[in-house]
């Protein structure tokens, strides 16, 4: 173990540059608490997305870092912060016209569109627990709704109270002019309509712990702060929540970055060390734009799952989290072979480069061995040129390729393939397009194809990419990846694709003859 917590302390790989520097935080003294404790934040006003994924997977990676380098007890809270007034209405549910019925109220207050839960705040909070226990998190799960309506938060409310002018000063300095005038850190839950209201304070009270305020119509009210009849403004509340909670660690997107100093200085006014904080870059979709829960845009985390393990998910996220990441359809089958080229390579590293490697900090140091003998890209261009529409239509040219292998055995490769057959029907095949070859192209692909059939060697990846290097040789093109250009695009109706000779090893010589031939004939468009 010392190796380990050795190799720990120098290792490269942010997770464990973060769990040093919170490591440092208790150096002098463990906390008084027991315990270190990470958090994570969501915002239930939609439904939950990749990046709420990636947020818990990258502060779980974190804290498993931090448990290897110290014996400091830790938890993870996944804070959910229902008790927000829903401002709009998400435009990927059902039942729009009901739910503008109830805008502005906390969303654990406004009634399921879906119609299975008791509100829209208790579904959205389902679906990310469901989720996350998909994944296997060990975490603790807060409602703010409950947090605030049970107590927990009374003290540090109370004490919002008591240093109302000091948090003011920090907020007004954030805002524009015309927002001073009207804004608060308290934000009452009306009585009656049970709407969040936005409205200037009249008082203070810091002895009694309660506020005054008209209503939109103009009534005065006397709300206490504590029980669930105010709430914070969000700012404020992120602050306040660190202090109420004592959270030692918190990640949170770029986005969040300039209101960092805000968050810090309402935690330290009410009479607490602020955490650690970890700033990541937003996820993107397609056109580059920042995903939205609202909006519904880019991968969801069952769209992926539905073409890809949740290793591979859990790799893609794993890699540059300060580089801004396009979530589309195309960087799965990447992801998916990276994840196993590191898999294979892991068992050959020395110890100092095990614990730089993604796979140590997907499967908490303990990554298993990969089954993949086929590469997913290789797949999807089996299914391609094979037309096949079932696994076991896949299963046929595996079991040729690697004779040891099966279903039973192979059980990564088993579901890659049905993975693979699924992306190449709904992205592949769509946007295929086959071209007729050039004359000389025609003239190499006719040679291969004759060297093919008289081929009596080794059906070897690298004996049969030997050969097909030789025909682009024999036939001029220079450079040599126009010849491989060109057999994609006549071959496989792509601009790129597999090594070709792998590709033949695994479809077939006889087969990949006769693929041939179909493109020189243009039967293949």
């Amino acid at each position: 173990m010392s190796d380990l917590i050795d190799a720990a302390m120098k290792a490269k790989a942010w997770p464990f540059e973060e769990a040093r520097r919170l490591l440092k935080r208790y150096e002098k003294a463990p906390p008084e608490k027991g315990y270190v404790l990470f958090e994570t934040g969501y915002g239930p006003s939609g439904l939950p997305h990749i990046g709420t994924f990636g947020e818990v997977l990258r502060t779980t990676m974190i804290r498993r870092a931090f448990e290897t380098i110290s014996d400091i007890p830790t938890r993870l809270i996944c804070f959910s912060d229902d008790m927000d007034g829903m401002r709009k209405v998400p435009t990927n549910v059902p039942n729009q016209d009901m739910l503008r019925q109830h805008e502005q109220k906390p969303l654990t207050s406004v009634p399921d569109p879906f119609e299975t839960h008791e509100s829209f705040g208790h579904h959205n909070n389902a679906m990310l627990r469901r989720f996350l226990d998909t994944f296997g998190f060990e975490y603790e799960f807060y409602s703010a709704t409950e947090f605030y309506k049970s107590g927990q938060f009374d003290e540090t409310l109370r004490k919002a109270a008591e240093k109302y002018d000091d948090l003011m000063a920090i907020m007004l300095k954030s805002l524009r002019e015309e927002r001073q005038q009207t804004y608060s850190i308290f934000l009452p839950v009306h009585p009656e309509t049970g709407r969040v209201l936005y409205v200037p304070m009249k008082n203070v009270d810091a002895v009694r712990g309660e506020i005054t305020f008209d209503d939109e119509d103009g009534r005065e009210w006397t709300l206490p702060v504590t029980g669930g009849n105010v709430k914070l403004q969000w700012k404020p509340d992120f602050g306040a929540r660190w202090a109420a909670l004592g959270v030692d660690f918190e990640m949170y997107g770029k986005d969040h970055s300039t209101n960092t100093p805000i968050y810090d200085g309402i935690c330290r006014t009410l009479g607490v060390r602020p955490p650690e904080h970890f700033t990541y870059e937003l996820f993107l979709d397609a056109n580059g734009e920042k995903i939205s829960k609202s909006k519904g845009n880019g991968l969801s985390i069952d769209e992926w799952l539905t073409y890809a393990s949740t290793e591979s998910l859990s790799y893609y996220m794993f890699q540059k989290p300060k580089t801004a990441k396009r979530l589309s359809w195309d960087v799965i089958p990447k992801a998916v072979d990276e994840y196993h080229q590191q898999l294979r390579a892991y068992p050959g590293q020395e110890l100092a480069q095990q614990v730089n490697n993604p796979v140590w900090h997907i499967h908490n140091g303990n990554p298993p061995e990969s089954r993949m003998v086929v590469p997913f890209s290789m797949l999807l261009n089996l299914a391609s040129a094979a037309g096949a529409e079932d696994k076991e239509a896949m299963w046929g040219f595996i079991r040729r390729y690697a004779p040891d292998a099966s279903a039973e055995t192979h059980p990564d490769l088993d579901a890659a393939a049905g993975f693979a057959v699924r992306y190449y029907e709904d992205f592949v095949k769509p946007n295929k397009t086959y071209r007729a070859p050039e004359p000389n192209e025609r003239a190499a692909l006719e040679d291969l194809a004759a060297r093919l059939r008289a081929y009596d060697g080794a059906v070897e990846d690298e004996a049969l990419q030997t050969l097909v290097f030789a025909v682009g040789k024999d036939h001029g093109f220079e450079p040599l990846r126009d010849w491989f250009k060109a057999l994609y695009e006549v071959l496989l109706g792509q601009s790129q694709g597999p090594r070709f000779g792998g590709f033949i090893a695994l479809y077939g010589v006889e087969e990949s003859a006769q693929l041939i031939e179909k493109g020189l004939a243009g039967e293949l468009g």
